[in-house]
């Protein structure tokens, strides 16, 4: 049986300054459909778009034209509260600056999602702790960010992600940040998430060797994809 479309973007065209003589057009007409359970990696240089088209993706914007579906729904029809809530629900993210709160311990970190969501505090601390052991980083709980070194707070950052079970990891040039070895260590976590816990994970990246560690990629050249 072939698994559920998860993502089905079809003619995503992205402009800014609408109408404007510097009228902009990022994204010029973009197909992307993923599948639940996969790992896909869209990858292209700096400037290409693919962030862009995360943020899209991420429902931390909307497309100037085209079409969205995420699961069920038709994003184009949402309102921003429904988007915010759907993002909150069914979107972890993962980026390259970790965005870690800097005065809150590992733990606290990893809880905030759960604290947006409503979750009762000592449901929210277990939930937090299991997360922490599956990124090997239950001894570093009480430690805040400054304490940790780029690799932990990406592991934390990624255990952040997965606070509420999303159907979605966006990680955004996740390793980007890192040396080559705590890079590897965070794409074999990766890795060991989309084949245990079957997430879906898109990673975006200009770097083709992790690219092609992913199940498909997507390449974008100047606002397109590569076909």
């Amino acid at each position: 049986m072939e698994n559920r479309k998860i993502i089905e973007m079809k003619n995503i065209v992205k402009r800014y300054y609408i109408g404007e003589p510097n009228e902009l057009e990022i994204l010029h007409g973009i197909d992307v459909d993923i599948y639940d359970g996969e790992f896909v990696s869209i990858m292209g240089q700096s400037g290409s778009g693919k962030s862009t088209l995360m943020n899209i993706m991420g429902l931390l914007d909307r497309p100037t034209e085209g079409y969205y579906q995420l699961g069920e729904l038709d994003t184009s029809t949402a309102k921003d509260e429904e988007l915010s809530l759907i993002r909150n629900k069914k979107i972890g993210f993962v980026f390259q600056s970790f965005n870690l709160i800097p005065r809150l311990s590992a733990l606290k970190n990893v809880e905030l999602p759960l604290m947006y969501g409503k979750v009762p505090q000592k449901e929210r601390r277990e939930r937090a702790m299991h997360l922490l052991e599956v990124v090997d980083m239950v001894d570093r709980a009480t430690h805040n960010p400054n304490e940790l070194s780029g690799g932990q707070k990406q592991r934390v950052a990624i255990a952040r992600a997965m606070a509420n079970s999303p159907d979605i990891i966006l990680a955004d040039e996740p390793t980007g940040a890192l040396d080559t070895k705590t890079g590897r260590q965070v794409m074999d976590l990766f890795h060991k998430l989309n084949t245990e816990e079957k997430r879906t994970i898109v990673l975006i990246t200009h770097n083709p060797e992790l690219a092609h560690e992913t199940q498909r990629i997507y390449t974008m050249v100047d606002g397109r994809i590569e076909v």
